[in-house]
């Protein structure tokens, strides 16, 4: 338990839980700069291969950036190089990070489950980055992620109007994966994250790579010729072996992830 945020682990899952619920999970440089150091551990250990992130209690995910700690004159210098939560600028992280989104999530704290891989949504969850209502721009990524993942004008509809969209049309436009019932948020995550983990964990994780890497390139045959790093170490891993033998043997596989 940290001061700012909890973390729980499952087996190779990780639930991390912004701790900040009396001012509705939002978030200041020193909550960013703990998150930052959970996520550091998670990227780092061998063990753990999927990670959730929620918020506390049953009103939010987060509302985004504590404007009243700002307000006050707190510091807001020392944010971590890895953004938002310590997600919304880290780009080199290839393990699957599920958003488990609670309640409100507003500004920066859309833009953290726009960071994440899979979102999954309670009914009474509602999305929205209204910084034009108070003079700002979505730059914790909000304003790139949005259009990649669900096209550029309805990415417009949003970001031009700062309107607030509910769990249902957020799964209408493609950016939730799933919208489970009120107070199923973290369950419904987990249900997810099960899936992933009945995979091999360096399959998953080249997956993730080369389908966002491959985003980038010039076309779709740069793309598949691609050179991805975690595709070379699925290739050359125990598992390789383990998954079809396990299934020429009837059994399920036992994956090492190495």
């Amino acid at each position: 338990m940290g001061e700012f945020s909890s973390v729980r682990k499952e087996g190779p899952l990780t639930i991390v839980t912004i701790e900040r619920a009396e001012v509705m999970n939002s978030l200041h440089p020193p909550g960013n700069r703990e998150l930052a150091e959970v996520f550091d551990d998670f990227a780092a250990d061998p063990d753990q291969w999927v990670a959730i992130i929620t918020g506390a209690g049953d009103r939010a995910f987060s509302a985004g950036n504590d404007l009243k700690y700002q307000a006050s004159g707190g510091d807001m210098s020392g944010q971590p190089g890895s953004g938002f939560a310590g997600l919304t600028s880290r780009f080199d992280n290839p393990k699957p990070v599920i958003a488990a989104v609670n309640g409100v999530a507003m500004g920066g704290g859309f833009e953290i489950a726009l960071a994440c891989d899979l979102i999954i949504a309670s009914e009474n969850a509602v999305f929205a980055l209204p910084e034009p209502r108070v003079g700002l721009a979505a730059l914790a990524g909000g304003i790139h992620r949005l259009p990649r993942e669900i096209g550029m004008k309805q990415a417009m509809g949003m970001l031009l109007t700062g309107r607030r969209v509910s769990a249902e049309e957020g799964k209408q436009l493609g950016f939730v994966n799933d919208v489970v019932p009120e107070g199923q948020a973290l369950e419904g995550a987990k249900a997810w994250a099960a899936q992933i983990l009945e995979c091999a964990p360096l399959s998953v994780r080249g997956s993730k790579q080369a389908a966002m890497a491959g985003m980038d390139a010039d076309n779709l045959e740069a793309a598949i010729k691609g050179k991805y790093d975690q595709i070379t170490a699925m290739r050359s891993s125990e598992d390789f072996v383990e998954g079809p033998l396990a299934f020429a043997e009837k059994r399920a596989p036992n994956w090492q992830g190495k």
